[in-house]
Order: structure tokens, then C-alpha cells, then sequence
């Protein structure tokens, strides 16, 4: 059986059961020998922002000297991609070991995240990995990455999303995402509202936790951008300037975040900078030029996130150079609200069908098919196409169609 062939067989288990949930999961880890106390877990939780965070911090502890491992969802090009050890995606044959290994103690059914989740935890201790960065699927109370103690915990900006699962309120959310909280475990907060504020806070005095809360400006103000090599350029309180190899609206609050996570781990200075220098992040505000179009590429996929990509864009050259909308969608994601937020900057629009089962169709967009600077293509390399006789684009609204530009493209 060829690599792809195992993965698809794999990613069917989402639609035949809802998992064996955490209690049973803890049990499946018995199992294997408790792989996630075999190194120190940072969990990181939040709508926005969690994946930029997890590969920055596993990024600059790898720069510290640490084998460092990072689980994240979802990716761009290959499922290898979830996966990864000192910046490295995992190889096919030991994603497909790691996975076998976790099948044969299963009892309980588990779902495709669950299978994961758990092959992830097994390959970091097989690994000998001295620190792991969990990102949560979904949520964070009820995740399967939500088990043993880490030795920090980091929320990053909250909003809504998953509305359907996590509730409707940022209270709701927010609760959810505070599930991840552990008795005298520290925990650091990025900026957000009063409202999903009380409820960190409130959970944090329950669970006897450490919380700190971390601003932009503490240590770094954004400062330029050089929207050509993808940097910003960040300032300290004394003038100091850093190089931060992302470009983005919520990027100096993320960096401000993994800078105090890595503080807080022991990490100098000198290993956090050339972390932020050398990062690689595809798929976040990533410019790539191909023949005589520059393409921006951004999974932003709520609206939280979006309203954070127009407020960027605005700021830079490509808003002034009558750009083009590459745009496509999740059919549970508010995406009627999205398009309302980006038709008005845009002079074309060109809507498809995200290579994924969830992708929303022309069913789903009604009267926004019959505006007349919007064009709908269903297939996404035919979109692709008529998007590269535009000279700016900007690809957005799902990591599953930003994923497949990049890999034509590149």
C-alpha cells in the first residue's frame, strides 16, 4: 500500500465515529507505555494564531540545541507535514510506523485525530525528543492533546470559530480553550477581549495557575516591513530592532508570546533571535513570484483572522495594484461573513471549490454568484489558472486551497 492510499484509509475514520474521547485516549496511552511523559509538553490553545505560535517556539528551542518536537493541523502540502523533529517533517515509512504502532493497541475506536495525535506522541518518545509543542485540533478541554502535565501552557488570540462544537459566546469558546489548564501549571495569555478574559482568568484562579498576561510592546513593537524577503522589522523599548521572518497583522503579538515562553524555558536571548531570522512559515502572508504574477498566500478562515489579513493588507504595496481575490471556503465556516469583508477591495473576485470533502460549492453562495466583478470556478486548477493572467492575487479563506496553490506554483 502506497503512502497516499494509507492516508486516505486513515482520514476515513473521522466519518465512522466520533473518537474514543479523552478518558479512553488516556487509557490507549497506557498502553503504549505513557509515550507523553517522556519529554516536557508546551500545549498551545487559541482561534488565531496557535500554529504561527507552536512553530516559532519549537523553532527556537531547536535554535536553543533542544531536539525539539511539533505537532500540528493541519497542513499544506503533505500530511508528513503534522508531524515534525528539529524543523523536519517526519518520513512517510516512520509516519506510517508510528500510526501502526498506535492501530495495534487500539481498543476503543479512535478517529483520524485521535490516530494522530497519538502516533505523534509515540514518534517524539521513540525520538528521544527533550521538548514536544502541542497544538490542539480543536478547542482544548475535550482535545486528545489535552493529556499529561506540560510544563506550560499558552493561549493565543481567541475568537469565534468552530462555533457549532465550542459554542457561540466567546465565553463559551474561551472556557473551552481554558480546558488546557493545570493545577500550578504557569500559563501565558495573548491579548483579547474582556469578555474571554474573565473566564481565563477565572480558570486560571481555579486551577491555581500561573497566568501571565503578554501584550504587543512587551517586548516588541512592530516597526517596518520588507514586504519583498517577507520580514518585520520589530523595536524593544530601547530602540533595539530584531528581524522577524513573518510578516502578518497578529505577528508581534505571536512573537511577543514565544519570546516570554522561551524565556520562561530558559532560552537566551541570542538562540530567540536567530529563531525569529531564520523561521519558515508557508502558507502565513507568503509572497511567491511566479512568471508575472506576485502571489500572496494566507489561510485566514474566520473572520476574526480576516478582518487581521485586510487590516495588513492595507498597509502594504499590493493594496494599490488593483489586486485580485483567489478565495475559497469551508462549508462550516462563516464564509457568507468573510466575502463580505473582502469583495469591497478587490476589483475581481474568483471563487472555487477547496480540494477538500468540506469545501463549500456554488450551492452555497447564492446571491454572491450574481455579483458582477465575482466569477465562480469550481475547479480550483482552472481558478488557478485564470488567476495567474492577474499581476497581484491574494489567496485566502482555507488552508486546504492555499495549500494547493503552493504546490503548483512553487
Amino acid at each position: 500500500m502506497n503512502f497516499n492510499t494509507f492516508y486516505k484509509n486513515l482520514q476515513t475514520r473521522t466519518a465512522k465515529n466520533t473518537g474514543a474521547g479523552l478518558v479512553a485516549f488516556g487509557r490507549l496511552l497506557a498502553r503504549l507505555q505513557h509515550p507523553q511523559n517522556q519529554y516536557k509538553i508546551i500545549h498551545v490553545a487559541g482561534t488565531n494564531g496557535k500554529g504561527t505560535v507552536c512553530t516559532l517556539l519549537a523553532h527556537t528551542l531547536t535554535c536553543a540545541g533542544y531536539e525539539t518536537g511539533l505537532f500540528i493541523s493541519p497542513h499544506l502540502i503533505s500530511p508528513t507535514e503534522r508531524i515534525q523533529l528539529n524543523g523536519q517533517s517526519i518520513s512517510e515509512a516512520d509516519f506510517c510506523q508510528a500510526v501502526q504502532t498506535v492501530l495495534a493497541a487500539e481498543q476503543e475506536p479512535l478517529n483520524f485525530f485521535e490516530v494522530l495525535t497519538a502516533a505523534a506522541l509515540v514518534y517524539f518518545a521513540v525520538q528521544q525528543a527533550k521538548y514536544v509543542v502541542l497544538e490542539t485540533g480543536l478547542g482544548g478541554r475535550k482535545d486528545p492533546t489535552n493529556i499529561g502535565t506540560p510544563v506550560l501552557a499558552i493561549i493565543s488570540a481567541i475568537g469565534l470559530d468552530h462555533t457549532r462544537v465550542l459554542g457561540s459566546t466567546l465565553s463559551q469558546i474561551s472556557a473551552e480553550k481554558a480546558g488546557i489548564m493545570k493545577p500550578g501549571v504557569p500559563v501565558l495569555c495573548g491579548d483579547t477581549t474582556p469578555e474571554a478574559a474573565r473566564v481565563l482568568e477565572q480558570t486560571a484562579i481555579t486551577q491555581r495557575a500561573p497566568l501571565t498576561w503578554v501584550k504587543e510592546g512587551v517586548p516588541f513593537y512592530e516597526y517596518a516591513y520588507d514586504f519583498v524577503n517577507g520580514f518585520t522589522t520589530l523595536h524593544t523599548a530601547d530602540r533595539t530592532e530584531w528581524d522577524l521572518h513573518l510578516l502578518g497583522s497578529n505577528q508581534t503579538q505571536n512573537a511577543c508570546l514565544v519570546y516570554h515562553a522561551a524565556r520562561q524555558l530558559g532560552v537566551p536571548e541570542n538562540a530567540i533571535q536567530t529563531a525569529f531570522e531564520t523561521v519558515r512559515l508557508p502558507g502565513r502572508f507568503e509572497r511567491i513570484k511566479k512568471d508575472n504574477t506576485t502571489f500572496i498566500l494566507d489561510g485566514a478562515h474566520n473572520p476574526q483572522a480576516m478582518q487581521g489579513l485586510l487590516h495588513f493588507w492595507q498597509k502594504t504595496p499590493y493594496a494599490l495594484q488593483k489586486p485580485t481575490l483567489l478565495c475559497g471556503f469551508m462549508k462550516d465556516k462563516d464564509f457568507k461573513q468573510m466575502l463580505s469583508l473582502l469583495t469591497p477591495h478587490f476589483a475581481r473576485v474568483i471563487i472555487t471549490v477547496p480540494p477538500a470533502a468540506r469545501g463549500a460549492t456554488a450551492e452555497d453562495f447564492d446571491e454572491w454568484l450574481r455579483v458582477p466583478h465575482i466569477t465562480f470556478e469550481p475547479n480550483y486548477r482552472a481558478a488557478i489558472s485564470l488567476a495567474r493572467k492577474e499581476p497581484v492575487v491574494l489567496c485566502t479563506g482555507s488552508f486546504y486551497l492555499v495549500g494547493a496553490v503552493h504546490e503548483l506554483i512553487v
